[in-house]
């Protein structure tokens, strides 16, 4: 891995780290994504829903801010120029995957965003068996998609 790749893996944790603390000490909120979303599209509480908005707009457009400005910043391992387009398996199973995701988020009220950085930082036991049990979960994931089926990288 390149120093540039790095360097702007550094830079989004910490503007991600910034971002989740500035929500914290000016709403009180976490910046926990399904969190943000849910209470959105529920809209509880009532008069909540701006900050919320802003949140996910802010989320989307920074990305697509700096592929539309051209600044050649990827995110696709070994291929620094390249971005994450069309999914390998289809957008039928990436919809399956994303509401898989979704049903994740809601037994383990939170996701990797809310317990992983927000409740690390909060020192939430909680939050800690969250993450080990995401972190586990990926790690077998990753090797049966690998080594005991043959696909991945």
């Amino acid at each position: 891995m390149e120093l540039s790749s790095s360097l702007q893996g550094l830079a989004g944790g910490i503007l991600i780290g910034i971002s989740a603390v500035w929500l914290m000490a000016s709403l009180g909120r976490i910046a926990g994504i399904s969190g943000i979303v849910g209470n959105l599209i529920a809209q509880r509480p009532k008069g909540d829903s701006a900050w919320r908005a802003a949140f996910l707009v802010g989320l989307v457009s920074g990305p697509l801010l700096l592929m539309g400005l051209g600044a050649g910043w990827g995110n696709v391992v070994n291929h620094p120029g390249a971005v994450i387009g069309q999914p390998l398996g289809g957008v039928p199973l990436m919809l399956v995957a994303g509401l898989l995701v979704g049903l994740g988020t809601g037994l383990g009220s939170g996701c990797t965003s809310g317990h992983g950085v927000c409740g690390l930082a909060r020192l939430s036991p909680r939050s800690l068996a969250a993450t080990v049990t995401f972190l586990g979960a990926a790690l077998v994931t990753v090797y049966v998609v690998r080594h005991v089926l043959g696909g991945g990288a």
